[in-house]
């Protein structure tokens, strides 16, 4: 990918899509094409084939999906597979159909087995069953991927895949129901601050552990890979450090400045105990994470109230 590259995001306005926008501006790809939803329906064949057709990209991200936390995904796994897969399938086909040489699809660490302990290789794919609140969404994503490896495969294109850990950042979703636990949790402390809660209730015992990792820094590590990586296999893009669900709600209660109780509600699923990845393989491109989990949630923060302010908070 050079910077004169036509370069594609699909999936720009969102966490992941708007970061990758972010970055590649600011590391001089200027020539980037993007529509939004109403312009362009990803899950109709027809419509996806014909913007390839007019646009003819160079390189593609693939940051296009439905996406949401366990509830989200434990009430609608069947909407979150079939969407994902109509993407997916229409985005990549239509992409070869353009003649694009290279793209990145942005898949998820949920496609790893739920019984890990240890921090979770690329090698792990595929060695252990699937954590059952999120196997709908997770077999999209297993599926993604086998589909990138067969066009490499069959037509020696660049088609690669990432796996990001939890990421968070500006543009995230921050629905009460359908939002992942990062942004969840900002939004419950802040409305608790608000409205001078004495406590706030977290789901589950509080004791699994998550790494998260800031928007910006995962794009930044996925152009990396496209620009850099020389192998086949998949490549997780993490930050290699974990904290249970209780530390980081202490965290995030500091960062609103909520002074109140936090409580746990155990009837509640705590889904994966640990979900970790093991990112060898991406530093040894030389890359490593610049933005704090205290940073990156200051700044998410104050991007969250930014977009309350004029009216571009999805909550």
């Amino acid at each position: 990918m050079n910077k004169d590259s036509k370069i594609y995001v699909a999936g720009h306005a969102g966490l992941v899509g708007s970061a990758l926008v972010r970055r590649l501006r600011a590391q001089g790809y200027a020539n980037l094409v993007y529509r939004t939803h109403a312009e362009l329906d990803l899950e109709r064949q027809g419509e996806t084939e014909a913007f390839f057709k007019m646009e003819h990209p160079d390189v593609v991200f693939l940051a296009a999906a439905r996406v949401g936390g366990i509830h989200a995904n434990n009430t609608h796994p069947a909407e979150f597979i079939y969407q994902n897969l109509l993407v997916q399938n229409n985005v990549i086909h239509s992409a070869w159909k353009a003649g694009v040489k290279e793209l990145l699809f942005l898949g998820s660490s949920c496609i790893y087995p739920n019984n890990k302990s240890v921090a979770i290789k690329e090698s792990d794919f595929m060695d252990g069953p699937l954590e059952p609140t999120n196997d709908a969404y997770a077999v999209a994503k297993i599926a993604g991927i086998s589909m990138c490896r067969a066009f490499r495969k069959q037509y020696g294109l660049r088609y690669l895949s990432v796996m990001p850990t939890n990421l968070y950042g500006p543009r995230d979703n921050y629905h009460p129901e359908n939002s992942h636990v990062l942004p969840a949790l900002l939004r419950r402390f802040h409305e608790a601050k608000e409205q001078n809660a004495p406590c706030v209730t977290i789901w589950g015992t509080g004791k699994p552990r998550r790494e998260f990792l800031y928007s910006d820094d995962m794009a930044d590590a996925a152009i990396r890979v496209l620009n850099q990586y020389e192998g086949n296999d998949i490549v997780n893009i993490g930050c290699g450090v974990d904290l249970t669900i209780l530390e980081l709600a202490s965290k995030v209660a500091r960062t609103v400045g909520y002074k109140g109780q936090i409580e746990l509600d155990p009837s509640k699923p705590d889904g994966t105990f640990r979900k970790l990845l093991d990112v060898s393989r991406l530093k040894s491109l030389g890359w490593s994470p610049k933005v704090t989990l205290d940073d990156g949630l200051h700044i998410t923060y104050q991007a969250m109230l930014s977009e309350i302010a004029n009216g571009t908070w999805k909550g």
